[in-house]
């Protein structure tokens, strides 16, 4: 059986480090494998390029689909490709967009984690000073 948490929602990309260090506090410390890549895929069958927008605000990523709706047919019905969405995702620190293809209906946005910057500063040892 697999066990959920809070962190791994869906909707929340990129957690999955905190919640590896949360599950080592209470282990022998081994170290799991970490994907450095992600990969978003909507089906947007119907949706031009130019009706998707793809933007990344504070640490959230938003898929929108805009259709301009044809009054002159009528339709006996209307399926996903005639409904305008929005999808909305919270990314974790380091978690950068790295790029977004259409091919037949599917949307790909391709996410990579960035690895922080190591600073190394070297700390000098005053001598002590006698009152």
């Amino acid at each position: 059986m697999s066990r959920m948490s809070l962190l791994s929602s869906p909707l929340l990309l990129g957690f999955e480090e905190m919640e590896r260090l949360i599950d080592r506090v209470g282990t022998d410390g081994s170290r799991a494998e970490r994907s450095d890549r992600l990969r978003i895929t909507l089906a947007v069958a119907g949706f031009r390029r130019d009706q998707l927008e793809i933007t990344v605000e504070d640490n959230q990523l938003v898929i929108r689909g805009r259709q301009e709706e044809e009054k002159a047919r009528e339709y006996l019905h209307r399926g996903i490709a005639a409904r305008q969405f929005s999808r909305a995702f919270v990314l974790a620190d380091g978690i950068e967009v790295k790029s977004a293809d259409l091919s037949d209906g599917l949307l790909c946005i391709d996410l990579v984690r960035r690895e922080p910057d190591r600073l190394v500063r070297k700390v000098e040892i005053g001598r002590a000073t006698k009152l």
